[in-house]
């Protein structure tokens, strides 16, 4: 099933500058790992060397937030026409 991941201005650099890339996928752990076998780059500025979302990365399914620090946060389920939102988060005083 296809759903698109939008990418922000950030990233665009490790996927060609694409702003969005369509995936088959039915969960977020499954779309995050098509990202790394197609965008290996990109994969590792979202995902750190052990699979987990960095932690200054969210992700959104519509308007959702993923809870990807949870156990089964990876598992969320993605329906046809889905969007998958990664955001950076923004820090600083």
């Amino acid at each position: 099933m296809k759903v698109e991941v939008q990418i922000p201005g950030s990233l665009r650099e490790y996927c060609k500058g694409a702003n969005e890339i369509a995936v088959s996928a039915t969960s977020v752990g499954e779309a995050l790992r098509q990202l790394q076998r197609e965008h290996g780059s990109l994969y590792l500025c979202v995902c750190d060397e052990t699979g987990a979302v960095r932690r200054h990365m969210n992700l959104f399914v519509n308007s959702d937030l993923v809870p990807v620090r949870e156990p089964l946060g990876l598992e969320t389920r993605l329906n046809p026409g889905d969007v998958l939102t990664i955001w950076t988060a923004v820090s600083g005083g």
